[in-house]
C-alpha cells in the first residue's frame, strides 16, 4: 500500500471517531469535576479512578484525582459487585489501570523528568541505580486474579509484538522499576515492523526528548478501539482477539497523550506555561516519514473514544497546543536499531 494511503487510512480510521459523535464532546458544555486535596480513597483506588492534571495557584500541573461519590450499595448486590473493575497498578515508575476484560492496560500515567530519566547533573535519580533491560524478562503479573490474567503463551506466535504501554526506557531509575515495565499488565498487542519497532518506539523518544525544553512531562498511554466504515455505510468496531483460547485483545488504535509545563520566562519561575496535545495512530505499519502532525487529534475526543478524563476543564482552557511550543517530528532512524534495541530482532521464544 502507498505512504499516502495508509496515512490517509489511518487518519480517516480517526476522523469516523468524530464522524460517529465523538465531535460533541468538544463542542458541549464541559462538565466540572470536583478535585481533591487529599489522598485518594480506597474505594477509588479499587476502582482505577483516572488521574486527572490539574492547575495548581502558580499556573502548574499536578495529578489529583476526582471524588467519586459514595453511593449506598443496592440490595440487589449484597453478595458482591460483579465490576467491571479496573485494577489499579501503582508501579515504581508509573500508574495504570488494568482492564480484565480486554486482558491490557486501560490507561498508562507516567511523570516524566530529566532526573526521572537519570539525565540531570544537578539532581540525581533517587531510585539507587539504574536499570538494564538485557536484565529483565516478561512476565505475568500474579497480582492479578488467574482468570483474568494476560498470559506469556497468549503472546506465543500471535504475529504480534508485547507492546510497552510504558516503555522500558523511561523506567531506568533501578532495576525494579524497570522490570515492572516488562509485566504484562503494561503490555498490548502491537504491531512489530513499522509501528512498535519503528515509528511508535520513536514517538516514545520524542516524549523523553520533551524533558529537555520542559521542566515537567506527564504522560498518558491509552489502547482504543475505533470503528471504521464498512461498505455498507455503517462504523463498526472490530478487532482481533490472541490466545489460545482467545484471551488478549489487540487495540485498532492507540494514543499518546502529553502535558508539559516550564516556567513562563527565567524571571517568573513559579509562573508555568502549559502545552498539552494527543496524538492518535492505528496499531498498523506506519511509514517513516509520516507526519506526527498528522495524527494531531484534540484531547477531548480521544477523552471521549476512551471513556477517561485526563485533564481538568482549567487545564484545557488555559493550555498551548505542544505542537504551538515545541516542534512534533519523528524521525525514525532503521539504521541504529541494531545498536539500540537489538532484541527486537529476536523472535518472541515460547513460554517456559
Amino acid at each position: 500500500m502507498p505512504s499516502s494511503a495508509i496515512i490517509h487510512a489511518a487518519c480517516f480510521a480517526v476522523g469516523a471517531v468524530v464522524g460517529g459523535g465523538v465531535v460533541t464532546a468538544v463542542s458541549s458544555k464541559k462538565r466540572q469535576v470536583p478535585i481533591s486535596t487529599t489522598s485518594v480513597d480506597a474505594s477509588v483506588a479499587r476502582l482505577g479512578a483516572p488521574p486527572i492534571v490539574e492547575m495548581d495557584q502558580s499556573g502548574g500541573a499536578k495529578i489529583s484525582n476526582a471524588v467519586v461519590a459514595s453511593t449506598p450499595m443496592p440490595p440487589v448486590l449484597k453478595y458482591g459487585h460483579p465490576g467491571p473493575i479496573p485494577d489499579l497498578l501503582v508501579r515504581k515508575a508509573y500508574t495504570a489501570a488494568y482492564d480484565r476484560r480486554l486482558r491490557h492496560p486501560a490507561w498508562t500515567a507516567e511523570h516524566l523528568t530529566l532526573a526521572s530519566l537519570g539525565k540531570s547533573t544537578s539532581q540525581p535519580s533517587s531510585g539507587g541505580g539504574s536499570g538494564d533491560r538485557s536484565n529483565s524478562t516478561f512476565t505475568e503479573d500474579e497480582s492479578l486474579p488467574a482468570m483474568f490474567r494476560a498470559k506469556l503463551q497468549d503472546y506465543f506466535r500471535s504475529g504480534y509484538d508485547r507492546g510497552h504501554m510504558v516503555p522500558a526506557a523511561d523506567a531506568k531509575i533501578s532495576q525494579e522499576a524497570m522490570n515492572e515495565t516488562f509485566m504484562l499488565s503494561n503490555i498490548a498487542p502491537q504491531v512489530g515492523a513499522g509501528f512498535n519497532r519503528h515509528y511508535w518506539a520513536y514517538l516514545e523518544d520524542w516524549c523523553r526528548r520533551l524533558t529537555g525544553s520542559f521542566s515537567d512531562v506527564y504522560v498518558f498511554t491509552i489502547p482504543l478501539y475505533l470503528p471504521h466504515k464498512d461498505a455498507d455505510g455503517k462504523f463498526r468496531v472490530t478487532y482481533e482477539v490472541i490466545g489460545s483460547p482467545p484471551n488478549v485483545a489487540v487495540p485498532t488504535h492507540f494514543a499518546k497523550v502529553v502535558l508539559a509545563s516550564r516556567p513562563a520566562s527565567p524571571s517568573t519561575p513559579d509562573v508555568h506555561e502549559v502545552s498539552t496535545g494527543a496524538f492518535v495512530l492505528p496499531n498498523a505499519i506506519i511509514p517513516d516519514g509520516a507526519p506526527l502532525e498528522s495524527f494531531v487529534i484534540p484531547v477531548d475526543v480521544v477523552e471521549r473514544a476512551a471513556g477517561l478524563n485526563l485533564f481538568s476543564d482549567a487545564v484545557k482552557a488555559q493550555s498551548k497546543h505542544i505542537c504551538k511550543s515545541t516542534k512534533c517530528d519523528v524521525i525514525v532512524r532503521r539504521f541504529d536499531d541494531a545498536q539500540k534495541r537489538p532484541e527486537m530482532r529476536r523472535a518472541i521464544s515460547a513460554p517456559k
